[in-house]
């Protein structure tokens, strides 16, 4: 009994994968030529760009509020905002010097969190590791120049 150690095939057969689990989003984000689309802030061509706009604005607008929102309170109701306390100390300086940074980091990480649930969606894998030149001779200058 021989032993099979090669995963390559002796017949002239070609075998064919089905390309694993992919979703019907994720087929059309790999035949889509991104090269070619025109980009449009106000009207994405494909629909990954479309769910990463709508993520991209939505965070956007939690961030203004949260980092402008006790700002502008303070500004508007400065009575209120200064006579109520928190933790001891006047509500506007707590809004300010605490939930306004601290919220900025939550939605960091949420923007992070559903950009990892929008690339699974759509098949983009951001593990692999970047291409890189297989010699230091075939390398190119990285200031446009040619080497020494």
């Amino acid at each position: 009994m021989t032993e099979k150690n090669s995963h390559e095939s002796t017949d002239d057969a070609v075998v064919e994968t089905d390309g694993g689990t992919v979703t019907g989003a994720a087929q059309r984000h790999r035949n889509t030529d991104y090269l070619n689309r025109e980009v449009n802030l106000l009207k994405p061509s494909t629909s990954f760009m479309r769910d990463h706009l709508k993520l991209v604005w939505g965070s956007f607008i939690v961030w203004i509020l949260t980092t402008w929102g006790p700002v502008t309170a303070t500004y508007l109701a400065p009575g209120a905002m200064t006579s109520t306390t928190f933790m001891g100390f006047p509500l506007h300086y707590f809004m300010v010097a605490f939930f306004a940074p601290t919220s900025s980091l939550v939605l960091a990480a949420v923007y992070a969190r559903q950009r990892d649930k929008l690339d699974e969606k759509y098949g983009i894998d951001t593990s692999a590791p970047a291409e890189s030149a297989s010699g230091a001779d075939e390398a190119a200058a990285t200031d446009g120049g040619m080497d020494e």
